[in-house]
């Protein structure tokens, strides 16, 4: 098997990303920038495809990658992650020891304490239900299985979209719904830097509007269930009341319904 890393970043002027990130296996790299330039190179004995292009949005920077792969196993990379070493032969036995597997979402360590990520610490199969705790720089798939069923993100979620967060949410329902076995993994990659968000800018009104659009793609009317649980929880840092959260949400959906039937 082959391992490709996918990473989605912008304004880079060099090549210093891929020393930062320790990729020590075939890449792409897509980079948001002012200019349209494509190169091809060896590094440390791995090929890399640096693709610059004007133009912004995360979903189009992963779609890019994805859509000119090769490798049997590609894996969703964000610029601040930093991989271990052994991250290509950890992925590769991964896959090698459950071959109906075709999605496995792997560990990242998060170095902001303010931002965790969610640590899988024992191997299970991936549900509609539990698949929200995994961004995409966790995931690692197969790419045919992908290719055979036309799966790519959304291009109206995520970090210079219309919608905020959630592209890598939709990316693995549609994987689920597809038929696609998918499984988390104890297994530890790398660890994430987590310095800041692109889109996060505080639980705002738009937050829970978004919020409503996004989970009623992924799960329809039940979408109504699962928001009015969720905005329950308290958090320290709420700028809303329960009412507005909910109001907000449900106005998300009312316009999701109409838009995507």
């Amino acid at each position: 098997m082959r391992l490709q890393v996918l990473v989605a970043t912008m304004n880079q002027t060099d090549y210093s990303l891929l020393s930062k990130m320790n990729i020590q296996s075939d890449a792409i790299i897509v980079n948001q920038c002012n200019r349209n330039e494509t190169t091809e190179f060896n590094y440390n004995h791995h090929h890399i495809l640096w693709i610059s292009l004007k133009e912004r949005g995360v979903g189009l920077s992963r779609n890019t990658a994805l859509l000119r792969s090769s490798a049997d196993i590609v894996l969703f990379a964000d610029e601040d992650v930093v991989y271990s070493d052994e991250y290509e032969q950890t992925i590769i036995q991964a896959f090698e020891s459950h071959p109906k597997i075709s999605l496995i979402a792997f560990n990242l360590s998060s170095l902001n304490e303010k931002r965790p990520e969610y640590l899988v610490k024992k191997d299970h199969k991936l549900t509609l239900l539990n698949c929200l705790k995994y961004g995409a720089c966790r995931i690692a798939v197969k790419r045919e299985s992908v290719f055979y069923r036309t799966i790519t993100f959304s291009l109206l979620f995520g970090g210079g979209s219309l919608y905020s967060a959630g592209e890598d949410n939709l990316f693995i329902v549609q994987c689920l719904r597809h038929g696609l076995k998918g499984m988390a993994s104890r297994e530890f990659i790398g660890l994430v830097e987590q310095k800041s968000s692109t889109w996060f800018k505080g639980y705002t009104e738009k937050y829970y509007y978004d919020r409503g659009i996004l989970m009623y793609l992924m799960y329809g009317d039940f979408a109504y269930i699962l928001l009015t649980i969720l905005n329950h929880r308290n958090r320290s840092n709420e700028l809303l009341s329960l009412y507005e959260r909910q109001k907000a949400s449900m106005k998300g959906i009312q316009f999701a319904r109409v838009l995507f039937r």
